[in-house]
């Protein structure tokens, strides 16, 4: 089954704005989409996923959160997160 890469964010957020670029070298990297989405203005994801802080960027395998990464992930870890699932 395919894999989803979701990463959460909100306006404001710091640790959001640098994760963004890494999102895109990552995505570009894989040749994979990774969907950002903007938790506040999202909140049925707030609850679906128990989101407690932002950036959180979750890996989605067979309709499961594989990886959960909470905060800022450097782009080596993130990589290496999703190659787990591909």
């Amino acid at each position: 089954m395919a894999v989803r890469v979701l990463s959460f964010y909100q306006e404001g957020c710091m640790g959001c704005e640098e994760q963004t670029p890494i999102l895109r070298e990552a995505a570009t990297e894989l040749g994979i989409e990774i969907e950002e989405i903007d938790a506040v203005g999202n909140p049925q994801y707030i609850e679906e996923y128990t989101l407690r802080v932002t950036p959180t960027t979750l890996v989605i395998e067979d309709d499961e959160v594989r990886e959960r990464m909470e905060g800022l992930v450097h782009r080596e870890d993130l990589e290496a997160a999703i190659r787990r699932h591909l």
